[in-house]
């Protein structure tokens, strides 16, 4: 299976009900098809500066804003691909730049600064951490996805994301998907990403089921939670 490297596309969120999930899936059955992961754990370390700089940016909500994390899609080994991902958006258009690495190898970078190789993503990733001066593992997020394509536009893409759960110690995905959860167990993050319109088998779908889009990011959401409960502890730092 060939691995895609470059992305381009729009993504929208949904907060939904799994009633509402079952119910949008039954609608749009003949439309979709389960993707390459289909049912996966997907597991995630956020880098970020020791005064949460990029998320605190990205939480501002500005027209450009970037993110760096390392990605596995469930707990990896020594010798086990991972993605290291350099994620932008700009006016609405999301940008991801993706490295497969051995795990091992991504840790030996991230923990000694050892350049895997000299690819060009590798080299704008290498930039980002260097631009940054102090970037480090901040926060882990996981989550268990279930995904699916259109069968007619291979760049639409359904995805719907439970059981959201975050940790800010043992930052290290061999350590397990584990954390605290950060939404309701009824309740799912749908994220419609697509590079064209979307399409009318869809947009009727979601208006028959009154489901309309909304913002949620999963590391702001963790950040904002952390953040209000060393306030209350009288702490002044998130992790």
């Amino acid at each position: 299976m060939k691995v895609q490297t470059i992305f381009e596309r729009t993504e929208i969120k949904y907060i939904i009900t799994l009633k509402q999930r079952e119910a949008l899936l039954k609608l749009i059955s003949s439309y979709i098809k389960p993707d390459e992961y289909g049912e996966s754990t997907v597991c995630s370390l956020y880098f970020d500066t020791d005064d949460f700089l990029l998320i605190r940016n990205s939480m501002d909500k500005p027209v450009y804003k970037e993110k760096l994390r390392l990605r596995s899609y469930s707990t990896p080994k020594r010798d086990s691909n991972v993605f290291l991902e350099l994620k932008k958006k700009y006016r609405g258009v999301v940008y991801k730049r993706r490295q497969t690495l051995r795990y091992s190898d991504a840790m030996d970078y991230i923990l000694n600064d050892e350049l895997p190789n000299d690819s060009q993503i590798m080299r704008e990733i290498d930039y980002t951490m260097a631009r940054y001066k102090n970037l480090k593992p901040r926060m882990f997020i996981g989550y268990d996805r279930t995904a699916f394509y259109s069968k007619t536009d291979h760049e639409l893409r359904i995805t719907f994301d439970k059981n959201v759960r975050f940790r800010t110690e043992n930052l290290d995905l061999a350590k397990g998907s584990y954390g605290e959860k950060i939404l309701q167990p009824n309740l799912c993050i749908m994220e419609i990403k697509s590079l064209n319109t979307m399409p009318l088998w869809l947009t009727s779908a979601l208006n028959e089921l009154k489901i309309f889009p909304g913002s949620f990011s999963k590391y702001g959401t963790a950040y904002r939670i952390v953040t209000e409960r060393n306030q209350m502890m009288g702490g002044t730092n998130c992790a």
